[in-house]
C-alpha cells in the first residue's frame, strides 16, 4: 500500500471509533464544515490544555462535544468559569445547545499526538532534534509502550537542505490491523520553515470481543 493512507482511518471499525457519530442526508456538508470549525476553534484557544482529540455527536439541534484533555484544570478552571465561557463561546459559534464534557487523559506520554506536539514544541525552541527525539521515545517506553516510531522532516538544526529522520524503538506492526496502534501529527513552526513530526505509538494487540477503545 506504500503507507498512503491515514493510520487512524484505516483502522476505524476495528480498533478505532469515529470522532464524529451522527447521521444527515440533506445538510451532511454543512455540518462536516461546522465540526471542523468547532475542532479548530477549541485547539487554537485552548492549545496549551493538551487536546489530542475532540469527539462530536449530534441528536437533533442538540451538539454533545466530549474534549479528551491532558490538563482539565487548565480548561476548566476555579468552579468552571473557563468551561462555561468555552461553552457560551461555542453555541455563539453555532447558533445550537451545547453539552460540553472533559474527560482526563491519564498517561499523555502514551498520547501519540500528545507526544508530537510536545517534540513540536521543543523543536521551536531550537532544542537538539535528536536529544529531543530520544528522551520523548524513553518516557513513552518507561509508561508501557511496546514500540514507538518518531519521524521528522524538514530544515533539521536549521540546515539548508531539508531532509528527513526517523527512531524507532520497540515493534510497530503496522500492517497488522488487531495491533492497537495510536498515531500524531503536528508541525513545529521554526523561523527557517516548518518541521512535521509524525509519531506512532504501539500499545499491544485488542483481542477480539473488546471494545473499541475511544481513549487512555
Amino acid at each position: 500500500m506504500g503507507q498512503k493512507i491515514h493510520p487512524n482511518g484505516f483502522r476505524v471499525g476495528i480498533t478505532r471509533d469515529w470522532d464524529s457519530r451522527w447521521y444527515s442526508r440533506d445538510t451532511f456538508g454543512e455540518l462536516l464544515i461546522e465540526d471542523d470549525r468547532i475542532r479548530k476553534f477549541i485547539k487554537e484557544e485552548y492549545y496549551f490544555a493538551g487536546i489530542p482529540k475532540v469527539e462530536i455527536e449530534r441528536k437533533g439541534d442538540q451538539i454533545m462535544i466530549l474534549v479528551h484533555c491532558a490538563r482539565p484544570g487548565v480548561l476548566i478552571g476555579r468552579k468552571g468559569v473557563k468551561v462555561d465561557k468555552l461553552k457560551g463561546e461555542l453555541e455563539k459559534l453555532t447558533g445550537k445547545a451545547i453539552t460540553l464534557n472533559i474527560h482526563e487523559i491519564t498517561r499523555p506520554e502514551l498520547n501519540a499526538q500528545l507526544v508530537a506536539e510536545g517534540i513540536a514544541e521543543q523543536l521551536e525552541k531550537r532544542a537538539s532534534f535528536r536529544r529531543t527525539l530520544k528522551r520523548a521515545m524513553q518516557l513513552t517506553m518507561e509508561r508501557g509502550a511496546k514500540g514507538i516510531k518518531i519521524r521528522i522532516a524538514g530544515r533539521l538544526g536549521g540546515a539548508e537542505i531539508a531532509r528527513v529522520e526517523s527512531q524507532l524503538k520497540g515493534s510497530i506492526p503496522l500492517t497488522t490491523l488487531s495491533a492497537d496502534i495510536d498515531y500524531g501529527f503536528a508541525e513545529a513552526r521554526c523561523t527557517y520553515g516548518r518541521i512535521g513530526v509524525k509519531v506512532w505509538i504501539y500499545k499491544g494487540v485488542i483481542r477480539k470481543g473488546t471494545s473499541l477503545q475511544r481513549s487512555r
